[in-house]
């Protein structure tokens, strides 16, 4: 039986305002609950060795509805893990703590994150919006419309696919290379394209110790 994370009884509510879509509203009323759920996972397993769970009962209704959120792990300002949900398919309270645990101990790419590795890492999460199709002729015409820094992006195809959030902007300027990285990362030559690939793009809401100290001042 899995342990449970305890201690999430305060929260802050936001008033909703028009205009702002409902990942941001979650991020601004929500985000630090979330981003201490994310540290108190991981912390849970460097103690426990174990996975937590979350006590229902503590959440506020926001963060039982369902969502899709990855969680980061970066460590001198290189990524040091990164799992997520694509979509959707559990309360986004739970999403976050298991995403943190498997971000932190099951990233295929890394060794598990040690106690030391912890004490210097930056923790964020990404509140995916849902996956829209984007029909494109050819690569050139994905690469025209792409919206840089503001869209994610999955291509799929023979049984590969690999997902870029809107995050990774941050260090790829370009579009182009924001594509050839992407199929690379799916096990793809940076040249390769098919007739049927499956493209989606989606947006994502980061929440960070900077985006929390953001939406206060403002």
């Amino acid at each position: 039986m899995k342990d449970r994370v305890v201690g999430y009884g305060s929260w802050a509510v936001q008033k909703p305002e028009r205009g702002i879509n409902p990942r941001r509203l979650l991020a601004i009323g929500h985000g630090r609950l979330l981003l201490a759920m994310a540290n108190s996972s991981i912390r849970h397993a460097l103690k426990t060795g174990k996975n937590a769970s979350v006590k229902d009962d503590a959440l506020p209704h926001a963060l039982k509805a369902q969502g899709a959120a990855f969680v980061t792990i970066n460590l001198n300002g290189r990524l040091r893990g990164c799992i997520g949900s694509i979509h959707a398919h559990r309360p986004i309270g739970e999403d976050v703590v298991l995403n943190a645990y498997k971000a932190a101990f099951k990233d295929p790419r890394f060794e598990p994150l040690t106690t030391e590795e912890y004490q210097r890492a930056e923790v964020d999460i990404s509140l995916l919006g849902p996956h829209t199709p984007f029909p494109v002729e050819s690569e050139k015409h994905l690469i025209e419309g792409l919206q840089p820094g503001r869209d994610g992006l999955t291509l799929a195809d023979n049984g590969k696919r690999a997902l870029f959030l809107p995050a990774v902007w941050e260090g790829i300027k370009e579009p182009e290379l924001f594509v050839r990285r992407l199929k690379q990362k799916a096990g793809w030559d940076a040249d390769y394209w098919s007739e049927i690939m499956e493209v989606t793009r989606f947006d994502s809401e980061k929440i960070s110790m900077a985006s929390i100290k953001s939406f206060a001042a403002a």
